[in-house]
């Protein structure tokens, strides 16, 4: 079961969404193979500490964040992950590194690479590591509102 918190998000919002239970796995590509979704669709969330500010960085699960590219399109000097211990009291509600990109639920600004909004869906971690969400990408961005830009270097 999704966590409740994400699910309530979603349901008050009136968004309609897919839920897929899954064998535990804990990596996106793992993830990807026994849901048998695109890894190109199946979006992960990173988080990041951009001059000091914790965000969330998300992108499809077969791309790694272009550091430079980042710094650019946040206008920031210093971009680093977030260590876990550091993340994990702001999602109580969520499974240590199965956080959903609900920067808005989360109280966090959040940047996706632009290669997500070419999809018609967007998947992702529902809090665990046993469930995914589907929605459509449309539904995302009106709910989240993200700022989308290149930061993964894929064109």
């Amino acid at each position: 079961m999704p966590s409740r918190k994400v699910k309530e998000y979603l349901d008050q919002a009136g968004i309609k969404y897919e839920i897929m239970e899954h064998d535990t796995v804990y990596t996106a590509q793992e993830v990807a193979a026994v849901t048998h979704v695109s890894g190109e669709e199946l979006a992960k969330t990173v988080i990041i500490n951009a001059d000091g500010k914790i965000m969330m960085a998300v992108m499809p699960s077969t791309r790694k964040i272009d550091f430079e590219l980042l710094k650019k399109n946040l206008g920031a000097k210093n971009i680093t992950l977030t260590k876990e211990q550091d993340f994990s009291p702001l999602f109580p509600d969520c499974e240590i590194g199965a956080m959903p990109p609900l920067g808005k639920l989360y109280k966090m600004e959040m940047i996706v690479d632009q290669s997500l909004a070419e999809d018609t869906q967007i998947v992702f971690n529902a809090g665990t590591h046993h469930d995914i969400i589907k929605i459509s990408y449309a539904d995302f961005e009106k709910l989240e509102q993200p700022k989308l830009a290149n930061i993964t270097g894929h064109i």
